[in-house]
């Protein structure tokens, strides 16, 4: 398994002293959240962020493992709004970011974004769902030229009412047909799925290419009294072989001793 963390769990820590301690727990990438490293995202901050991050990885000899919560912003973006005109700058902040990962080799883009991709006033999740995948398929093309992907994140409809499992997922993937547009698993965003997690890996193995692993009230795994072992045993019967990213939802205090465990207990996993 390729092992990675997802960056924004360090808070305000100095990115090379994160990075050093992501090395020291034995992973081999970190996936990041743009908000933490492109600033205001103008080119000047762009350009520069790119130059950090890519400093920061060869320093530390980890790889990209790609990008999450992508439309982070002050401004209200929507994927979903009936007017094109206040469509594109999500899609214009999606190029961007496809071009970032172009610029480090290519990696995944995991498209999340609840408020950015959920009805809005007077829009049924239906007329949502129609202009969300005329996005992602003008997006298709031009994230293959960026040797990257777009995954959609199932979300349950606690969070958005838009792409609620992984059925749904497999549909919009199928009809945007584009390699440049695939879905990923995270484990705590399957609330409103019927099977367990094993049984949804390898129902769903041709369109999970990336996976987020948490506990189901977004804690750090190994933290709770999940049963990660059947889900670990169908990633490899799929021969799974993208990043294994832990995304959490707090910061915690020692994040050195978080993620070190964290890494140790899925080590532990996969060996077993």
């Amino acid at each position: 398994m390729n092992y990675a963390l997802c960056n924004e769990l360090f808070g305000g820590m100095e990115p090379g002293e994160a990075a050093r301690l992501v090395n020291e727990a034995g992973c081999d990438g970190i996936e990041f959240a743009p908000y933490t490293v492109f600033g205001s995202f103008s080119p000047a901050d762009v350009r520069a962020g790119l130059g950090n991050i890519k400093k920061t990885l060869r320093d530390n000899a980890l790889e990209f493992a790609g990008f999450h919560w992508l439309l982070v912003d002050s401004r209200p973006l929507s994927l979903v709004s009936p007017d094109r005109a206040l469509r594109q700058p999500a899609l214009d902040r999606l190029r961007l970011l496809l071009s970032a990962a172009g610029e480090m080799g290519g990696g995944p883009l995991i498209l999340g974004s609840p408020k950015q991709r959920g009805s809005v006033p007077g829009q049924t999740a239906e007329e949502a769902k129609k202009y969300l995948l005329e996005s992602l398929v003008s997006l298709g093309d031009f994230a293959v030229s960026r040797n990257s992907r777009i995954l959609l994140e199932a979300l349950d409809h606690n969070q958005c009412d838009t792409v609620n499992t992984l059925e749904e997922s497999l549909e919009m993937v199928k009809a945007a047909g584009s390699p440049g547009i695939s879905a990923m698993f995270d484990f705590h965003n399957t609330g409103d799925e019927k099977e367990s997690w094993d049984a949804l890996i390898r129902r769903y193995r041709d369109i999970i290419a990336h996976v987020h692993i948490n506990e189901m009230n977004g804690d750090v795994p190994g933290s709770g009294s999940s049963d990660y072992v059947p889900a670990f045993k169908a990633l490899k019967e799929i021969s799974f072989n993208g990043w294994v990213s832990v995304e959490i939802f707090n910061q915690p205090e020692n994040p050195a001793r978080v993620i070190g465990g964290a890494v140790a207990f899925m080590r532990g996993i996969e060996a077993a």
